[in-house]
């Protein structure tokens, strides 16, 4: 049992970097196994950015063919390697969730031989818990880029969520610091899976029961600082994905140096502030919520997000003629886009109105940040109007009153995953 608890140091120690592990919208029922896997997600708790905090998160192996330069795992890196086996995976698993311990597991590994070697290993894992330990908990796997089809589609009948990191934003800039790599790789597997998703959704209208295959969808992941990207070839890229994969999620990671080896990765001191990650998933959350346009966001005119002020905010300062938005008379649509106004917020709004005129003090209460959207809305007592005011100074009145909880003494860097 020492030699498993040193592999579990390690491997779960190497597995840290990778921050795509939340886990939520799988369907998978308990059909007289052990545990449970929700729609609403399994786990108890989650940290404030949504990464959770229950999974068995480690590696097959750290030990890879590759030598990526942001990688710790890289072939050229003199790190201690480990090799879980299949049973061995199979047995923490069971044992820490008997423990309660954990509520699902979150399994990635380096490639050892070739994709295939690795894949198989995987899938045989996963296969073990879910037919032999009949396991119904959470399982997000990691397809390894070049895997056959035929493993993938094998895991996909056991897991519930799939994902495969894209790594660098773009092409070019993986071919800087993985130059064995490229998004084909990536790109095909993803096709591949949401193709079967696709094809099983058309057969259920002509079979009863239908075999699970990826229910809670796929996800991928970049990295952010390690090499020159702007914040529009960033999104530009996650959008595409979103709707050409329909992706549940593309997680952006901060790049976090490891080494000084590669003069074209930034050095330790130069690391990007975690607030840019931040910016990068709110803009991701006005795309996929509240309908926004990238060319809305960035566009060739303006490649980068502002650092000292949220994307819908900055949005609104550039477009003053949208406002005022009256919320006792404007569309839902028009609603949402008031900076400090939240999706179930502007809902609650559009169902009071209809019982009479809202004031100030009844908005207050629908928990919006009334300090930010009290610049670009009227309400039935409402004295100042937007226009009143010019952009700049309103910006300035509001960031002279906002509350970050990334400001600290250290801003610019970035926060530790664990």
């Amino acid at each position: 049992m020492d030699r498993i608890q040193e592999k579990l140091i390690i491997l779960a120690d190497a597995a840290k970097y990778d921050v795509s592990c939340s886990s939520s919208g799988s369907k998978r029922k308990n059909a007289g196994g052990i545990g449970d896997a929700s729609s609403s997600g399994i786990c108890h708790t989650y940290t404030e950015d949504g990464r959770c905090v229950s999974l068995l998160k480690i590696l097959l192996t750290n030990h890879c063919i590759y030598d990526c330069s942001f990688c710790v795992s890289r072939k050229s890196n003199d790190v201690e390697r480990a090799a879980f086996t299949v049973d061995e995976v199979v047995e923490l698993t069971m044992n820490f969730y008997r423990r309660n311990y954990i509520e699902g597991l979150f399994l990635s590994s380096g490639i050892f031989k070739n994709a295939d070697f690795t894949m198989e290993r995987l899938m045989r894992i996963v296969k073990k818990l879910r037919t032999e330990e009949r396991y119904n908990g959470y399982i997000h796997l990691k397809t390894i880029p070049g895997a056959s089809e035929e493993l993938i589609k094998e895991a996909g009948l056991y897991v519930d969520r799939m994902s495969i990191n894209l790594e660098m934003p773009t092409e070019k800039g993986l071919k800087m610091v993985a130059p064995e790599k490229d998004h084909d790789s990536v790109r095909k597997p993803l096709a591949f899976v949401q193709n079967q998703i696709q094809e099983l959704k058309s057969e259920s209208k002509l079979i009863k029961s239908k075999p699970l295959f990826v229910p809670a969808g796929q996800s991928t992941q970049m990295v952010i600082g390690a090499t020159p990207e702007n914040d529009l070839e960033i999104m530009s890229v996650a959008n595409e994905f979103y709707q050409n994969y329909n992706l549940k999620r593309v997680y952006y990671s901060g790049y976090i140096p490891i080494n000084n080896e590669n003069a074209l990765l930034p050095q330790i001191g130069s690391q990007p502030p975690l607030i840019r990650e931040n910016r990068l998933y709110q803009t991701d959350w006005l795309l996929r919520f509240y309908d926004f346009k990238l060319d809305e966001i960035l566009n060739p005119s303006f490649t980068n997000l502002d650092m000292d002020i949220d994307p819908k905010l900055g949005w609104a300062l550039r477009n003053p003629h949208f406002f005022p938005v009256d919320i006792n008379k404007a569309s839902y649509q028009e609603i949402i886009r008031i900076p400090g106004m939240g999706r179930q917020s502007a809902m609650k709004i559009v169902k009071s109105r209809k019982f009479g005129k809202l004031h100030e003090y009844q908005v207050k209460k629908m928990g919006i940040s009334f300090n930010r959207a009290k610049y670009f809305m009227i309400c039935a007592d409402t004295k100042m109007q937007l226009g009143e005011l010019a952009p700049l100074k309103v910006k300035s009145l509001i960031t002279a009153t906002s509350k970050s909880k990334y400001k600290s003494s250290v801003p610019s860097n970035q926060l530790s995953l664990f």
